[in-house]
């Protein structure tokens, strides 16, 4: 089985713009997020899916440099791009990563990834905030290559367009969906980067653990021996989804 993740990536974020290329203990966040990704065992490829604007060429070409795949298409027509992309590699799980997330932890991916792989689950769609339980900034959603291409037919509002699975979130009804859970609510921790203060939270957690292999206990271990680290970026507020 031909499983991929497809890590959606552009220069134009509003709130913190070239953010994918800012560095981090020496390398760029979307290296972080593409080797983290790599590391996911369930994994067969890696795609940056950036956008054709001319402001993303310097972004593909690196992506290029990264050995992964690159795929280009339509900046707000998120949900074309992954399906396009897919199609494109011939997939049949299509796991969705986001470029501001370098804390990853690909022991998560493949939580995620091997319900969908179980021929026995029936599951088409499974992912790691349908029941938010973990930091912002772990987050994985996988779909069988089926459920994508519903989703691509169906979806018409910009807000479903723009987002690759929102349809599915919106019609939980229609899918076979499975959540990955933790026991613990920690979905008030931020771990994404949109911000000055997100990147400087993520900078000092790399450069206290000071290497590529931390799972994201690791992460929560080092924030609750010291709770000042997330006070770094407290104030930050996460913008509604039609914003993003």
């Amino acid at each position: 089985m031909n499983v991929g993740a497809i890590i959606q990536a552009r220069m134009g974020s509003t709130r913190l713009p070239g953010k994918v290329l800012a560095d981090i203990e020496g390398q760029s966040m979307l290296a972080r997020v593409v080797d983290r990704t790599r590391r996911a065992l369930t994994l067969n490829r890696v795609i940056v899916a950036t956008t054709t604007k001319v402001q993303d060429d310097e972004l593909a070409s690196y992506a290029g440099r990264l050995s992964v795949d690159v795929y280009r298409g339509d900046e707000d027509d998120v949900l074309d791009r992954y399906y396009q992309a897919a199609a494109s590699h011939g997939l049949d799980v299509i796991v969705r990563i986001t470029s501001d997330c370098p804390l990853l932890d690909p022991g998560l991916v493949d939580q995620v990834v091997s319900t969908l792989l179980d021929p026995a689950s029936g599951v088409e769609f499974s992912a790691n905030i349908l029941d938010r339980a973990f930091p912002r900034g772990l987050d994985v959603e996988a779909a069988t290559a089926a459920a994508l291409a519903r989703v691509w037919r169906s979806a018409r509002a910009p807000h479903h367009r723009a987002h690759t699975f929102a349809y599915v979130y919106d019609h939980r009804d229609e899918f076979s969906t499975a959540s990955i859970t933790d026991g613990i609510d920690r979905a008030d921790m931020r771990w994404t980067v949109d911000t000055t203060e997100d990147l400087l939270l993520v900078r000092e957690i790399y450069r206290r653990l000071g290497t590529r292999d931390f799972s994201w206990h690791d992460v929560l271990a080092l924030v609750e021996q010291d709770a000042d680290l997330l006070r770094i970026n407290n104030m930050v507020r996460q913008k509604p989804a039609h914003e993003l």
